[in-house]
């Protein structure tokens, strides 16, 4: 999945430290991406910018997170414009999941994930007064009534969903992505991942599950989650009922049936790959 980049090792703790020239920078600007052109679109290292430019750049940056020896920072472009830069250039949000090796996708990922945070969270929500980036931890403040606020991460879950042999594949409606999914979906206030899982279950496809076991869980900074994999079992009729303001398709497929068109990056893609390799069935993890 797209955060197993061993032998790399991911650094998250919070630092205030400063850029060297050749730190790798993350300019987003307007669901778009800078990148150095070529056969393989890389993250740009501040020595890769003309003197003037490199010095504004690492003037209102922000110390991210490191890999391995490799640190990475964050260009603020509310203060800085993306000067004529030869050989880097803007590409589209969207070709985040095709960047590789893994620790470059993972590492924009987490990136974007960061500059929603700060960039969506300026101005304080309880009096609308100026936000400051605290200088102890990861966190806006509040330079007025001293609100902090912290990046968001969403718990979801992502549910298989096993019946005679065959696995529950949906499509998204109205997205951009037309792959085949497993039923997911974010927990709501008062609920275990458990009853997520058959609340999301029953609302969008009004089936019932039972003998629900936990698999594996995976940070996902696309959607600012924290997802959690569940397989389950068919409880009641298969007969499904669509919700089609979220899903457009829902269909049980046999593993022969599935399509080769998945890739090694997500949950949802791991557990479909394990049903059509024959590695899990419905009797795999039941509950006592």
């Amino acid at each position: 999945m797209i955060q197993d980049i061993f032998p790399h090792v991911f650094h998250n703790e919070f630092e205030v430290k400063s850029p060297a020239k050749d730190s790798y920078f993350f300019y987003f600007s307007e669901g778009s991406i800078c990148l150095t052109e070529g056969k393989s679109n890389i993250i740009p290292r501040f020595s890769a910018l003309e003197d003037e430019v490199r010095s504004s750049f690492m003037s209102h940056c922000d110390y991210l997170f490191s890999i391995d020896q490799m640190d990475f920072f964050l260009v603020d472009e509310t203060s800085v414009s993306q000067a004529d830069t030869p050989g880097i250039s803007l590409f589209k949000n969207s070709i985040l999941r095709e960047l590789t090796p893994m620790w470059v996708s993972f590492s924009a990922v987490c990136a974007s994930q960061l500059h929603r945070f700060y960039s969506s969270n300026r101005y304080c929500g309880c009096c609308g007064s100026e936000m400051i980036k605290s200088k102890k931890e990861r966190s806006m403040v509040c330079s007025s009534c001293g609100n902090t606020v912290y990046p968001k991460i969403a718990p979801a879950v992502i549910v298989g969903i096993i019946h005679d042999g065959k696995l529950l594949l949906t499509k998204y409606a109205g997205r951009e992505y037309t792959r085949y999914a497993l039923l997911a979906g974010y927990t709501e206030f008062g609920e275990t991942l458990e009853d997520t899982v058959h609340r999301e279950v029953m609302e969008e496809v009004g089936l019932r599950v039972k003998n629900i076991r936990y698999y594996k869980n995976q940070p996902w900074g696309f959607s600012d989650s924290i997802l959690m994999g569940y397989w389950a079992e068919l409880d009641g009729s298969p007969q499904v009922t669509l919700d089609e303001t979220e899903l457009s398709t829902a269909v049980w497929m046999a593993p022969e049936d599935i399509p080769d068109d998945f890739t090694n990056i997500s949950l949802t893609h791991e557990m479909i790959l394990l049903f059509k390799n024959g590695k899990i069935n419905e009797t795999q993890g039941k509950k006592a």
